[in-house]
């Protein structure tokens, strides 16, 4: 299996959302919601082209957690929250290994 995009869009409020999965299966960053699908496209272009710069900004305190930000300071994904730093920092490295993928899955 291969890191992949996976473009949906929430029942709950009609907004498109992107999430980027590792190879083995595991949410790694998710989007913000998008009104327009384009929205969530450009932002998965996004990601593709800053993942694997640093770009990626923390907290020293809890909870521990990533963005990935584009050079305009906008967060671009957000990542799920890590019990120790160790792990926080690995899903930053995943993220720039894995984000530069061009799969994406359209569930739409």
């Amino acid at each position: 299996m291969s890191a992949k995009y996976e473009l949906f869009r929430s029942p709950k409020n009609n907004q498109y959302y992107f999430r980027l999965k590792a190879p083995n299966g595991e949410v790694i960053l998710s989007s913000e919601g998008y009104v327009q699908k384009s929205g969530a496209q450009n932002g998965i272009a996004s990601c593709q082209q800053h993942s694997p710069f640093d770009r990626f900004y923390t907290k020293s305190d809890k909870p521990l957690y990533f963005t990935l930000r584009a050079a305009n300071y906008q967060v671009i994904g957000v990542s799920e929250v890590y019990t120790t730093a160790y792990a926080r920092d690995n899903g930053i490295e995943s993220v720039k290994k894995n984000g530069p993928t061009t799969v994406i899955v359209d569930l739409t």
